[in-house]
């Protein structure tokens, strides 16, 4: 159970009463003050994210192999958007759980991403093979 999702809100509604009683109204105003502009920061980062991520293709990474890298399990799915600045490429199902996504580099690597609740549990890295270079010839080097 997540209980940033109880305990933010009963922590916020603790200030507030705290506030009222030590300080009265001015005290609830400046609780009121910081909460607000606690969301606003929270929403204009995500809004900055989304405009960043707007401006690329859906699905694609710079580099799958350094995303990978970067990953971290309880990462929140915001906070990979804002890495590889695009929407990833949802190939679940919609509005079901666990949500996955995936992001693609040029290389044709990618990386898959299984999200829980919002928060990543899982992901993987396939690079796709490369063919083995041709053996050099045994002919003439130029040496006599």
């Amino acid at each position: 159970m997540n209980f940033q999702k109880i305990l933010v809100p009963i922590a916020g509604a603790a200030a507030v009463v705290m506030a009222y009683r030590l300080y009265g109204w001015a005290g609830v105003a400046v609780v009121a003050t910081v909460v607000v502009m606690w969301v606003l920061l929270h929403f204009t980062r995500m809004m900055q994210v989304l405009k960043r991520a707007a401006n690329r293709p859906i699905g694609y990474v710079d580099s799958a192999v350094m995303l990978n890298a970067k990953l971290r399990v309880g990462h929140t799915l915001l906070h990979v958007v804002a890495m590889t600045k695009s929407l990833g490429e949802q190939q679940s199902e919609k509005d079901t759980q666990p949500e996955v996504f995936r992001w693609t580099d040029g290389g044709l690597s990618h990386v898959t991403c299984t999200f829980a609740g919002g928060k990543l549990a899982s992901h993987v890295l396939f690079r796709p093979e490369v063919p083995d270079p041709a053996p050099a010839a045994d002919g003439p080097s130029g040496a006599p």
